[in-house]
């Protein structure tokens, strides 16, 4: 073999990927593969010696293991059929199935609140408002115990019910189940967000403000502004956060309290994400005014009149947010005192914002104590391990699993 042929028999794809990446030889690409594998699978074992680059170097590379792949793809930025490799029957890019499972996903968030018509005409029972809107009552005690991966698929399943029978109804059976579908539809947002799919908490809380829109309601078109503050609060945007309450409270005579609470609230959240603790204060000092005057009897957004200490849970999240970890700590001291046993989810989300303050406060044994107790108690949640913003200590997530809006959201706000 000539030394011409030599060089055109050769994988030069590879070759120059691995001088592009300054691995100058063979062994040192070995030695560097080899431990960007272990750290990216976390995998001791995971080897890639010089005899099996340097036939990768070779005529007939083959194939690597699909773990390997997978390395080379993360250390490199390509995959093995760009870098010469012998792409075998039937390969497809993990990035392709990442792009169906997407799609499935999307699909799967957006199904029920995007069916096609035309739909079959029906005869619609105004009776049917009433059985909705007392329905969704058992959705929000539900969640207290469930958690939103369990009624996620119930009330979506209902919502798209309900958005059918909003097809054939006329006159005030419609605009009754255009209230009660806006309500089920900022539940669904509420349940995704909980979940931490801030993708499906967006979609659904943008279905949440076209359907209070078509209903001409005054206070729901509000609630849904707030709903769509809850998402940038989650994302941190504090200004947007401030812009939809500001609008939501435009014409704020025209509200009920509750309305106007859960607007300013959430404008103090806002606030704290913008380092404001005067206005947070003020805020909230304005809400508080206005609890005794809540007396409607609209099924959503009752949070106020049913959790325990509802603004000071407030607070001690904005606190918390703002750094002031001792006068947080001490508000979530305050709030656990009055948050009975039975409502399991409520107590984790807050012992573990009162861990965050105690940690900012600089009382690692208080927070570690904190956890502790978290771990042993009856009522911890069992959600996906690490969310939200459980304390790091020594850079390892505390045992056992918390939920997502541990860190940034006040829970409830849906209810």
């Amino acid at each position: 073999m000539t030394r011409h042929t030599e060089r055109m028999s050769r994988n030069d794809a590879l070759r120059a990927a691995r001088l592009r990446h300054g691995w100058r030889t063979v062994e040192a690409a070995s030695t560097a593969l080899t431990g960007h594998g272990q750290k990216l699978l976390d995998d001791r074992q995971f080897t890639v010696s010089a005899r099996t680059w340097r036939r990768w170097e070779g005529s007939r590379p083959g194939w690597p293991a699909e773990e390997t792949a997978i390395v080379l793809h993360d250390a490199l930025g390509r995959w093995p059929e760009d870098l010469g490799f012998t792409t075998p029957p039937g390969w497809i890019r993990p990035e392709h199935h990442d792009e169906e499972r997407v799609n499935r996903a999307f699909t799967s968030v957006t199904a029920a609140a995007l069916v096609a018509g035309p739909i079959t005409p029906q005869h619609v029972d105004p009776a049917l408002v009433d059985y909705f809107q007392q329905q969704l009552e058992g959705h929000y005690r539900a969640d207290m115990f469930l958690g939103p991966h369990d009624l996620i698929g119930t009330v979506s399943a209902q919502y798209q019910l309900i958005d059918k029978l909003v097809r054939s109804a006329k006159g005030e059976t419609r605009r009754g189940l255009l209230r009660a579908g806006a309500a089920y539809a900022a539940l669904v947002g509420w349940l995704y967000q909980d979940a931490g799919d801030m993708d499906g908490a967006a979609f659904w809380r943008g279905v949440t403000q076209e359907i209070a829109m078509r209903s001409r309601d005054p206070h729901l078109i509000g609630y849904s502004l707030v709903n769509q503050a809850q998402v940038r609060t989650d994302l941190g945007d504090g200004r947007a956060v401030v812009d939809l309450c500001e609008a939501a409270l435009e014409d704020a005579d025209r509200l009920v309290p509750k309305v106007r609470i859960m607007a300013m609230q959430q404008q103090a959240h806002g606030a704290s994400l913008t380092g404001e603790r005067r206005t947070v204060d003020q805020l909230l000092d304005l809400a508080d005014q206005l609890l005794p005057q809540v007396d409607d009897d609209l099924p959503w957004g009752n949070a106020c009149r049913r959790t325990p200490g509802y603004l000071e849970v407030q607070r001690a999240t904005c606190y918390g947010r703002l750094g002031l970890g001792t006068e947080a700590g001490s508000l979530w001291a305050q709030v656990l005192a009055e948050v009975p046993e039975t409502a399991r989810r409520d107590r984790g989300v807050y012992m573990a914002r009162q861990a965050t303050a105690a940690a900012a406060a600089r009382e690692p044994d208080h927070a570690v104590e904190i956890a502790a107790r978290w771990q042993r108690s009856p009522w911890r949640p069992g959600r996906p391990a690490c969310a939200g913003s459980w304390p790091l200590w020594n850079g390892r997530c505390a045992r056992g699993t918390m939920p997502r809006s541990a860190g940034i959201l006040p829970r409830s706000w849906h209810r």
